[in-house]
């Protein structure tokens, strides 16, 4: 069975490949960020959010706090979903959010950074969104976003917000939450520019009160301040990717499949060419070439030097780009920023950088009411439905209906007589162990099998008459993906107004819960 990294991370199994646990916050918040030139960032920012239209009196008071030569910074980042994509996406800024707040001193303030992903290219990871209505009507919207060009260079389209506002005037909730919600994203869209700068006025407008600045990494001013770094990378274009492959072989004589592999001449830069195309730099030892085209060394410093947003980094380099920008004392991330995190220790040693800390991101489903009712009569958790839907389901109706056949009860006690029969056997002729324990085992998985059949043939029968697993799947597991890796937060403010904003920021950080709303 392959092994999670995230969760050997978490159980502080994985010593050789971080520098810090999730335990260590106290010693990340010790440690010192000398080389950060504060006042340059917190210009660069200013400059980024007088463009963005979000200059606004929390962001001069978040900058103040940057711009202390003792501050410290935790960071959280996600792709530019539509209408802010996936629900973890609000979710990890709220927890960089709640993170800063506990670890935040007078004398060396902690601010939250949400980094925008806008160098990212890949459209089918960001033009879709899920929301579910009240009718308990799923809507996904999908916009014909350009495939290959950073979401940051991509202009929103007008089309696009006759498609929203539609999306939103469709949904069927109290007017007086469809209006909120609606008046949120028209400020958003007002602002025009780019696709990017939409998810990053959304982001602002949910967590800037609660502290959180947003960053865009293609915003002239912030990318200058990351050249330096891309610059010591080009010097070198092949260590990284070299440190990257050695983690990875690491990883696997440890049981684990590695998240990253950089393949012969792969460097981990990007270029964005002249067509607006983002592609990856391959180097042969003399020159770099894309699919498209050759370039010396001089000519892709030109590039940079000219315009440092063209070149960016891939995901073996762009913590490390990031941590050289900030002053960070934790990283904010998923399972899968986990499981990248642990072939990159080296990666920052060759920018003369230490990795932080990984702070596993908080998680929440949220609970509707009629939710609540549900869980409540299968005597379920969420987190039990997601796993299997059927199965619980099941299991609850062969309990209403006295089916001990179908219970686990009955399985262990059939396994235990099974076992106590196999030993008497092995006592009366030792021969026949081995056939006997092969036989055991082999009776009690298909009794097993049977079993979750006939749960999944209850549950159908059930799901035909009273719609309960289908609802419950829209709410749980909408598409068959976990809630927050696919609904979209805003589902949850058109519902219920702002009540869930307030609970999710008064949350301790990292918690990992099932959250009900009234």
């Amino acid at each position: 069975m392959t092994r999670s990294m995230a969760a050997a991370y978490q159980a502080g199994d994985l010593p050789a490949f971080f520098r810090l646990g999730p335990g260590d916050l106290e010693r990340a918040a010790g440690e010192t960020r000398p080389d950060v030139d504060r006042a340059a960032l917190a210009g660069a920012l200013r400059a980024y959010h007088r463009d963005l239209g979000t200059l606004d009196a929390d962001v001069e008071g978040l900058l103040a706090r940057l711009a202390h030569p003792a501050s410290r910074v935790v960071v959280t980042g996600q792709q530019a979903g539509l209408l802010t994509g996936p629900a973890y996406s609000v979710h990890k800024g709220a927890d960089a959010a709640l993170l800063a707040r506990q670890l935040d001193r007078e004398d060396a303030p902690v601010v939250a950074v949400y980094w925008v992903a806008s160098q990212d290219h890949d459209a089918a990871e960001v033009a879709s969104t899920t929301l579910l209505d009240h009718a308990e009507d799923l809507h996904r919207l999908t916009l014909d976003v350009p495939e290959g060009v950073p979401v940051g260079r991509v202009p929103w389209r007008e089309e696009w917000t006759a498609q929203v506002l539609s999306l939103l005037d469709r949904f069927d909730t109290a007017p007086e939450y469809r209006a909120a919600v609606r008046a949120r994203v028209e400020r958003a869209l007002a602002g025009g520019g780019s696709y990017a700068d939409v998810f990053a006025r959304l982001i602002h407008g949910l967590l800037a009160h609660a502290g959180v600045l947003v960053l865009d990494p293609l915003h002239p001013a912030l990318a200058r301040l990351m050249a330096p770094t891309l610059a010591r990378e080009l010097e070198r274009p092949l260590e990284s990717s070299a440190r990257i492959e050695a983690a990875a072989g690491r990883l696997e004589a440890e049981g684990f499949i590695p998240q990253l592999r950089r393949p012969g001449g792969a460097t981990n830069l990007f270029i964005e060419e002249e067509d607006g195309q983002r592609r990856l730099l391959r180097f042969d030892g003399q020159r770099f070439h894309t699919d498209t085209r050759p370039y010396t060394r001089e000519e892709v410093q030109v590039v940079l030097a000219a315009d440092p947003s063209r070149v960016t980094p891939a995901a073996g380099l762009r913590p490390a780009v990031q941590d050289a920008l900030l002053p960070t004392l934790a990283f904010v991330v998923g399972p899968g920023e986990i499981a990248y995190g642990a072939q990159l220790a080296e990666v920052y040693e060759l920018h003369g950088l230490r990795q932080p800390l990984l702070w596993p991101r908080l998680s929440v489903t949220w609970l509707e009411p009629n939710v609540v009712r549900l869980l409540a009569r299968l005597n379920a958790t969420a987190a039990q439905v997601q796993a299997d839907p059927e199965g619980v389901l099941g299991r609850a109706l062969a309990r209403e209906r006295g089916a001990e056949a179908a219970s686990a009860e009955r399985l262990a006690a059939l396994e235990a007589e099974l076992c106590t029969l196999t030993s008497d056997l092995a006592a009366l002729d030792p021969t026949l162990e081995g056939a006997a324990e092969r036989t055991r085992t082999r009776t009690t998985a298909r009794i097993a099998h049977l079993q979750a059949l006939a749960l999944r043939a209850l549950a159908r029968q059930e799901d035909d008459r009273t719609r309960q697993l289908t609802r419950l799947k829209k709410h749980l597991l909408p598409g068959g993906v976990p809630q927050e890796r696919e609904m979209n937060f805003l589902t949850y403010l058109l519902k219920h107004g702002e009540e869930p904003l307030r609970k999710l920021l008064s949350l301790p950080p990292g918690t990992q819960a099932e959250v009900p709303l009234t």
